[in-house]
C-alpha cells in the first residue's frame, strides 16, 4: 500500500470511529467524548490537507492519471464531510443541547455505555494484551479503540499491548463501567 492510500484509510477509519463516537456523546451527552471528536477533526482537517497536497503534486508528476487523482481528491472531501458532521452532532454536546427529552427517552431504553479511561502507570492492565486481560468475560466491556500519543488503534485484537498512558474507549454494560475505570485507574488490582 503506498502512503496516500494509506493516509485515505486512516482519513476514512478515523471519520467511521467520529460517527461511533459523536453518537455516543449525544446519546450519554458525555462532553469528554463530545471533546475526542473535536480533536478528531482538527486531526482529519490536518490529513485533508496532506492528502489535497501529495495528490496536486503527483498529478503534476502523472498528468496520465489525473482522472484517479480526481476521484482520490472527491473521496477525501467527501470523508471530510463525514468528519464535519460529526463535530456537528458532538457540537451539539458541547452547547448543552444534548438534554433533549427525545435522547433522554433513547438513553433510559439503553443498556449500553461507552467509557473512556487512562490507563495509569500502577494499572494491572499495563503492559497486558487484551487476550490477557478478557475485559469483556470480567466486566462486559470491549475496547473499541486506544488513543496512544495522539494517534488512535482502531478495532484493537486480543495481541494488543496495552500501555500506560493510554486512553482506552471501551462500550459495554453500565454495570461493567466501573470495575472497567477501577481497572484503568489503578484502584482495582484484579481481573
Amino acid at each position: 500500500m503506498n502512503r496516500l492510500e494509506s493516509m485515505l484509510l486512516d482519513l476514512k477509519d478515523t471519520s467511521e470511529f467520529m460517527i461511533d463516537l459523536a453518537y455516543s456523546s449525544l446519546l450519554y451527552n458525555n462532553s469528554e467524548i463530545a471533546e475526542e471528536v473535536v480533536f478528531l477533526e482538527k486531526r482529519m482537517d490536518e490529513l485533508s490537507g496532506q492528502i489535497q497536497d501529495m495528490t496536486v503534486s503527483l498529478g503534476k508528476e502523472n498528468p496520465e492519471e489525473i482522472a484517479r487523482f480526481l476521484v482520490i481528491l472527491r473521496l477525501q472531501m467527501a470523508i471530510e464531510d463525514i468528519a464535519d458532521a460529526a463535530a456537528s452532532i458532538a457540537d451539539v454536546v458541547l452547547r448543552g443541547l444534548g438534554q433533549h427529552p427525545v435522547i433522554q427517552m433513547s438513553i433510559q431504553e439503553s443498556e449500553v455505555t461507552i467509557e473512556m479511561a487512562k490507563v495509569s502507570d500502577d494499572s494491572i492492565m499495563a503492559e497486558k494484551s487484551l487476550g490477557e486481560m478478557r475485559l469483556s468475560t470480567h466486566c462486559g466491556m470491549f475496547v473499541i479503540a486506544i488513543k496512544r500519543n495522539n494517534m488512535y488503534i482502531y478495532g484493537p485484537g486480543k495481541d494488543t499491548i496495552i500501555k500506560a498512558g493510554d486512553t482506552l474507549i471501551a462500550r459495554g454494560p453500565e454495570e461493567g463501567a466501573d470495575f472497567f475505570l477501577g481497572l484503568a485507574e489503578g484502584s482495582e488490582k484484579e481481573f
